[in-house]
């Protein structure tokens, strides 16, 4: 895996979108992930457990800890139910993008070359939707795929558009599982040492401060922690 690519929340845009009622719940929901300083990857709603919206978001170096969830489930409920998007009740799924993420920016084409992708294209590619390969990187809006698939004596290599994509997620493999391991590890260091330096910070007086969410987070039963691959943070909307 290539190392991070750094990008400001919002500076960005998503290649990848989502249709119909998830575009309209993404549409609403993008901002305010953006302004707390996340990037969204994925919206998507579906009949699971009746109807779940599952928003899927990350920093800008790719991590998303269960915290990170708590605080956009927070901030995104009470904005969800003033917009009304979803026309019964739901459950709030708030998820990291995991170790077989999609890739929806170009920037995501880019950090993870050399690992192995699945891409079903909306606008199909020499009479073909589906492929499935080694990602090389991208040229501009462009990803390169070497195809695993390709018969003896044909040029293995192919161009696909990123934005006539209808989906790119990464295939699960070991050496993937390292990496994201490897990040994992990483990461906690950085939040420990970052830890240790603000406990040498005098303390703030913040009893007048009022608090930042009204609405008090629900852990759901069976939730993730954040020593699984997938962070999530859920709660029932109407």
């Amino acid at each position: 895996m290539n190392e991070a690519v750094e990008t400001a929340p919002g500076a960005e845009p998503r290649l990848i979108v989502d249709p119909g009622l998830s575009a309209r719940v993404a549409a609403i929901v993008e901002p305010v992930v953006e302004g707390l300083g996340y990037r969204l990857v994925r919206v998507r709603v579906s009949a699971s457990e009746g109807c779940t919206v599952q928003v899927m978001a990350e920093r800008a170096d790719g991590t998303m800890t269960i915290e990170d969830c708590e605080i956009c489930s927070r901030a995104l409920s009470p904005v969800l139910d003033a917009a009304d998007p979803v026309d019964r009740a739901y459950r709030l799924e708030m998820s990291s993008p995991g170790i077989d993420r999609p890739l929806v920016r170009q920037s995501d084409f880019v950090r993870y070359a050399n690992n192995f992708v699945k891409i079903e294209m909306a606008v199909p590619v020499e009479g073909r939707k589906r492929f499935r390969g080694q990602l090389l990187g991208a040229e501009g809006n462009v990803a390169r795929i070497r195809r695993d698939d390709a018969p003896a004596g044909e040029t293995s290599d192919i161009l696909l558009p990123i934005e006539e994509m209808a989906e790119a997620k990464l295939v699960l493999t070991d050496a993937l599982i390292a990496e994201a391991l490897r990040r994992s590890k990483q990461a906690e260091r950085l939040i420990q040492e970052n830890s240790a330096l603000n406990d040498n910070q005098p303390a703030e007086d913040n009893s007048a401060a009022p608090p930042r969410h009204k609405k008090p987070f629900q852990r759901a039963p069976g939730q993730a922690t954040s020593g699984q691959p997938r962070h999530r943070a859920q709660h029932e909307g109407e």
